[in-house]
């Protein structure tokens, strides 16, 4: 790098849920690469460190367990410590996911898919949006899904709560327009990560194609393109597919 060129995020700082693998470990090494400060929020405090490791000293360990308000607000402050002032970019990227026809969806699975993918996205922008709205910048991506505008068999509690979601984004957006804070929505279509582990289609005995799917990287490039725009540009919603 010469002396002229800079990173492009170089002095913000970023909050990543999800960020012990897949996407939001990807994700989070993007963001350290283009010169943010990261903090990893995850429940297993070894899968953050090994992520943390792999990325460098300037990432910051947070175990957090993002659908218990108290656990949330108990990292959020972490983050106020460690930082100084609430983040300038916000991953809601953590996210539960299984294929179960709705007359065998237990209660309780229902329950923790949405409490997972729609619940805990607030709890998080919740913690920060006041001060965001006060410092009049700030940046909330929420990872959707392709399940955020289609649906498929045996996908109720998904589908459900990444409609939520969205919906969520969308009012997010109506209320900080003309703020400075941007609110972005990126909804790949299938992607190669560990939620597929298991997962097997009504009437199918054999797991889902991964060769088909776009890797986590894809998700992270299309971030960072939303992240990168000008201020005063907000990409509002991208959606992925593998071609």
């Amino acid at each position: 790098m010469s002396a002229k060129e800079t990173l492009a995020l170089a002095g913000k700082t970023a909050l990543v849920t999800g960020a012990s693998r897949g996407i939001g470990a990807v994700v989070a090494a993007a963001l350290s690469k283009a010169g943010a400060r990261v903090a990893l929020l995850a429940r297993g405090e070894q899968a953050l460190r090994d992520v943390a490791d792999s990325i460098g000293p300037a990432a910051i360990v947070i175990p957090c367990d993002v659908v218990n308000a108290e656990s949330v607000a108990a990292a959020a402050m972490r983050f106020r410590a460690a930082t100084g002032a609430a983040p300038d970019i916000i991953i809601n990227n953590a996210g539960l996911f299984q294929i179960t026809p709705i007359a065998a969806l237990s209660v309780d699975e229902f329950s923790r898919t949405v409490q997972t993918n729609l619940i805990a996205p607030f709890f998080i922008i919740r913690e920060f949006l006041t001060s965001m709205f006060e410092r009049g910048s700030g940046d909330i991506v929420t990872i959707g899904s392709s399940a955020d505008r289609n649906i498929f068999s045996g996908n109720g509690a998904y589908a459900a709560s990444k409609h939520g979601v969205r919906a969520l984004h969308e009012v997010l957006r109506a209320e900080t327009r003309a703020t400075g804070i941007r609110a972005i929505l990126v909804s790949p279509s299938g992607v190669d990560t560990s939620l597929w582990g298991g997962i097997r289609f009504p009437g199918s005995d054999v797991p889902p194609d991964v060769t088909t799917m776009m890797q986590p990287s894809a998700v992270a490039e299309a971030v960072m393109f939303a992240l990168e725009q000008p201020a005063g540009v907000t990409i509002e919603e991208l959606r992925l597919s593998h071609s």
